[in-house]
């Protein structure tokens, strides 16, 4: 009997498309109100996930998609901190 586990899929906030959790990035909300983003997946808070592309992270600027993930208004220096951290991640 072959019983492999369930992967879990998440949507991209940007280009809305469901892909498995570890293709994608989680932004995460937490109690302090503070955004960041969660390299491990696990923090705890609200998390919105990503696609590892700038593109995806451009449409969910452009669509609000982070900020109705997130139930929140992200200010415009979240994003810019998360495109230097995108920018580094694309390095790699």
């Amino acid at each position: 009997m072959n019983t492999k586990g369930k992967i879990p899929m998440r949507q991209c906030t940007g280009c809305r498309e469901m892909k498995s959790k570890k293709e994608m990035i989680r932004i995460l909300k937490t109690a302090e109100g503070e955004i960041i983003l969660d390299a491990t997946g696990r923090k705890n808070g609200r998390g919105a996930y990503i696609c590892r592309s700038e593109e995806c992270l451009e449409k969910a600027v452009k669509n609000h998609g982070l900020e109705r993930s997130l139930k929140t208004a992200v200010p415009d220096a979240v994003y810019e901190e998360l495109k230097k951290e995108f920018a580094q991640i694309d390095k790699q």
